[in-house]
Order: structure tokens, then C-alpha cells, then sequence
């Protein structure tokens, strides 16, 4: 296991045996040459394909959240240009697919706007949110209730806005946090900072965090 960043409160200390991976916002819009591209998120791809192919194998769970903009159910900021049909994130486009670098098969639209989860494999998902937060208006929750997780590790797109949302909702649910810091864009020292400052933890991921074992993998 690599070294990790972290508050001295044993309460707050990440367990990677109980973790689940939530990737977010990953998708072929928000990354170089999408209709939304994102600075860094093309950069830190590899980074986050490492941390999936981690979790792959060791069975544990993994969460890729996506965004799916259509009809009125859009963020306040974006509605006014999904209404005149800018496509970002349009389902059945490809933009809206998530990054190929990770492996994950076309979206199923309706079944992820309809609120289920699409299964990847019996410990990988697809979530959509419809807002920032990956607890909000989904079944995250229950889910990780349900696979034993207390510890969520955060990578993905742009980490001010979805990623961040998704760490303070986690905090409230007294999941413990891990950021994975070279697996999310628009990270910078200011926001590692702030991080810690919370009692969040952060860590540079290896391949060496394929050791970690996992109930479900058990």
C-alpha cells in the first residue's frame, strides 16, 4: 500500500478493505476534443484506468457516475444551453459514453435515467446523477450500505464541482474519504490543502493498491 496524506483520527482513516472506487464523470465530452472538455481530465485518464483495473481485480466494488443532460432536469447553469440543444453529455451520443480508456460498455440510457444501476459485473456499476453530488437522488447509498463500504475513494472530472459535492455528501454520511489525488482533474496544492484541513485524506494511487482485499471479494 503507498503512503497516503491523512488526519491523525483514527476515525477518519481510510479502509481499503471496505472501499468502493466512485469514478465521476469520466465521459468522452469532458475529456480532449468532447464537446465540454475539462483541462487535466485527458492527462489523469491513466491514472484513473489503473485504480479500475485495481479494483477489478481485487473484486471490490466500483461506481462510475455519469452525467446525462435532457429535457428540463439540468443543473440551473447548463439548462439554458441544453435547452437550445447544445448536446454535452446528450444520451445515445457518443460524448456521453464513458472515457474507452476504461473499459466500460455503452451506457444503457434509459435504464440509468429510469434511477437503476447498469451492471458492468457483479462488483462494477454505472450510476447517473442528476446533479453534482453522487448521493443525490440515486441509490449510492443503499448500495454501499448493502456492499459493506465505509470507505469511498474519489477520482474522476473536475474536482470543484462533481467530485467535491460527492466528498461532502459522503462526509455526511459518515463514509470516510479518500481523494486520489493524481486520478481527478482540476485538483491543485490549494485544494489538497483544504482537504486535510477537513479530515479528508488524500494519496497518489499505485499499482501496488491491487493488494488490497475486499469482503466481496472474499
Amino acid at each position: 500500500m503507498t503512503h497516503w496524506r491523512q488526519n491523525s483520527d483514527p476515525f477518519l482513516a481510510p479502509d481499503l478493505g471496505r472501499s468502493a472506487l466512485l469514478v465521476v464523470d469520466t465521459q468522452v465530452d469532458f475529456v480532449d476534443g468532447g464537446t465540454a472538455p475539462i483541462p487535466g481530465t485527458s492527462a489523469v485518464l491513466p491514472a484513473i484506468a489503473r485504480l479500475v483495473d485495481a479494483y477489478r481485480e481485487a473484486s471490490a466494488p466500483i461506481v462510475h457516475v455519469v452525467r446525462l443532460y435532457e429535457g428540463d432536469d439540468v443543473d440551473l447553469c447548463r439548462r439554458r444551453v441544453i435547452a437550445a440543444g447544445l448536446d454535452i453529455v446528450r444520451p445515445g451520443t457518443a460524448g456521453s459514453q464513458v472515457a474507452p480508456e476504461l473499459g466500460v460498455p455503452p451506457l444503457d440510457p434509459e435504464s440509468l435515467l429510469g434511477g437503476g444501476l447498469q451492471s458492468v459485473s457483479p462488483t462494477e456499476h454505472i450510476l447517473f446523477k442528476p446533479r453534482w453530488s453522487s448521493f443525490y437522488r440515486t441509490e449510492l447509498d443503499g448500495r454501499l450500505r448493502q456492499w459493506r463500504v465505509d470507505t469511498v475513494v474519489i477520482a474522476g472530472c473536475n474536482y470543484p464541482n462533481c467530485p467535491r459535492a460527492t466528498i461532502f455528501d459522503a462526509s455526511e454520511r459518515d463514509y470516510k474519504v479518500l481523494v486520489a489525488a493524481d486520478a481527478i482533474s482540476g485538483v491543485d496544492a490549494r485544494h489538497l490543502e483544504e482537504a486535510g484541513r477537513i479530515g479528508f485524506s488524500t494519496r497518489r494511487p499505485t499499482r501496488s493498491s491491487r493488494r488490497c482485499s475486499h469482503p466481496s471479494s472474499r
